[in-house]
């Protein structure tokens, strides 16, 4: 316990190091545009095309100097879902072990790196054991597929093991703070000896485990990226079905949570009651919108569901009782069921519809796709354009239009100067009307596509599952600026900030410039 005189002396030194590096304007330092998801960028001046480069026959990595308009190239593991942040001269993306950057931690891992912005230079990395105890919670290889939130010196991430995690920005290079101070221990697989964090270990301030304290069991991964409002984290539980598919693993668990930012401790969980009606897993992460005078926070849930809850208000962070408020909810599931008005419980071979992609905010409207695991031969899916200043059970009201030439999608929207892209898993882009979803073009991508677009400088990104990068002019008439062949598949979306746009494939992390 520190005494008085030593708290002080430790929060003024927080302090000092939490002002001397702030977010820059053009940081990307959460998914997507801040609170709405949206995928666009206001950078200007990015590249239109870049060579990946060649691999060095003596170490097997990329050359750079085989690379064009590459500023630098770092390796990842072999399988990389996070899609990077950018804040305060960091660069934060998540991966798994297979190229481990520490002797110490072997195996599958969930790995989450932080590089230096300007040289790509590795700072810290925190390395999170299987979980286990769960069968096919965290599946093999998958590594660490959230993406991190950053301010104000923290990264507030959810790791592969079901734990909403605060990580000092800084590693371990200033020091473990705490309250949490026992991340030897959390290096390693139950029932082994910990390890001596070093500078280049994460340094976890707190932590909040979700299947400890509340007995979610997630399905696949634990993927949110958490939705920060205030001193308020708002988080996908990702609980879901167990191994077999045939059932939930545990209804009564939540499936939206609010921590506090500031302790870790749990403020809120929704009361939407999914209880056995959930699918499958549940990939969403949250968005928030103001629309009229109300705070609402849009989650697509595993029962295919659509929630608008209200936001809790910044002021009753300390004092808030009670479950989250639900205001609307809207049911994307066209083909579900009912007998006796009662919800018939679903398996993954059901053609039900679920939610994959994040909900995106956009002029008082919310856009998202529903749709069929393609995992599980899921072919079908479509795209709503929601009215969000409904009330109560809005599937029929809300409804502004929909599209349904989409397949099955895992990918969020991005809308730009009133055009909308989506991109499908089966590998087609399409450019739609935001206003009306009349649909301008399609463009043949070649699939798998697990990744969103980003729209920036005039020209949509796309990286797909068949190695190809594509770059093409926003506006109704389609136009291919460029297709750049990868080395890697990419499942993670690029991302741009400060004058540079990041392309993750699987293996690695490429800083593109002019």
């Amino acid at each position: 316990m520190r005494s008085t005189a030593a708290t002080a002396v430790w929060l003024a030194a927080c302090l000092v190091v939490i002002d001397s590096t702030p977010l820059r304007a053009d940081d990307q330092p959460q998914w997507g545009r801040r609170h709405t998801r949206n995928m666009v960028s206001s950078e200007k001046n990015l590249p239109d095309g870049f060579d990946a480069g060649r691999r060095n026959p003596d170490t097997g990595e990329i050359d750079l100097a085989t690379t064009k308009n590459v500023k630098w190239v770092v390796r990842l593991g072999s399988q990389s879902c996070g899609t990077p942040v950018v804040a305060g001269g960091k660069i934060f993306v998540g991966t798994n072990n297979d190229a481990p950057r520490d002797a110490r931690n072997q195996g599958d891992r969930g790995v989450m790196m932080c590089f230096d912005e300007a040289t790509g230079k590795l700072l810290w990395q925190l390395v999170v054991p299987k979980l286990l105890a769960i069968k096919n919670s965290d599946w093999q290889y998958i590594g660490l597929t959230s993406t991190p939130a950053v301010e104000n010196q923290r990264a507030y991430l959810v790791s592969n093991r079901g734990e909403v995690l605060c990580l000092d920005v800084e590693g371990m290079a200033n020091g473990n703070d705490g309250p949490y101070t026992d991340e030897g221990r959390h290096m390693v697989p139950p029932g082994r000896p910990p390890l001596e964090p070093g500078p280049n270990n994460a340094d976890i301030i707190w932590l909040y485990d979700m299947v400890a304290e509340l007995g979610v069991c997630p399905h696949n991964s634990s993927n949110c990226s958490i939705l920060v409002d205030g001193d308020l984290l708002y988080v996908c539980t990702s609980n879901g079905v167990e191994h077999t598919h045939n059932r939930v693993n545990n209804p009564a668990a939540p499936t939206l949570i609010v921590v506090h930012k500031k302790t870790g401790k749990l403020v809120a969980r929704d009361d939407f009651g999914i209880g056995i009606d959930i699918i499958h897993g549940q990939w969403c992460s949250p968005a928030l919108g103001r629309i009229g005078e109300k705070r609402l926070v849009f989650f697509g849930a595993g029962n295919g569901h659509l929630y608008a809850v209200a936001a809790i208000p910044s002021e009753r962070a300390d004092d808030w009782t009670g479950p989250l408020k639900n205001v609307w909810r809207f049911n994307g599931n066209p083909l579900a069921q009912t007998r006796d008005h009662v919800p018939i419980q679903h398996g993954y071979r059901t053609p039900s519809f679920e939610v994959i992609a994040n909900p995106v905010v956009y002029k008082n409207r919310v856009y998202l796709t529903f749709t069929q695991d393609c995992w599980h031969g899921g072919r079908s899916g479509f795209l709503a354009c929601i009215d969000a200043t409904k009330t109560g059970v809005v599937t029929r009201s809300a409804l502004r239009w929909s599209y349904d030439r989409i397949g099955s999608c895992s990918s969020t929207v991005s809308i730009s100067d009133g055009l909308l892209y989506i991109a499908e898993y089966a590998g087609r882009l399409h450019c739609l009307d935001a206003e009306t979803g009349k649909c301008y073009w399609v463009h043949e991508a070649g699939g798998p596509i697990w990744g969103s677009t980003l729209v920036a400088d005039g020209k949509v990104y796309l990286g797909t599952g068949r190695l190809n990068f594509w770059v093409l002019a926003a506006g109704k008439e389609l136009k291919v600026i460029n297709r750049i062949r990868l080395r890697d598949r990419m499942f993670a979306s690029p991302v741009a900030a400060n004058g540079v746009l990041y392309v993750t494939t699987n293996k690695h992390l490429y800083a593109v410039a002019k």
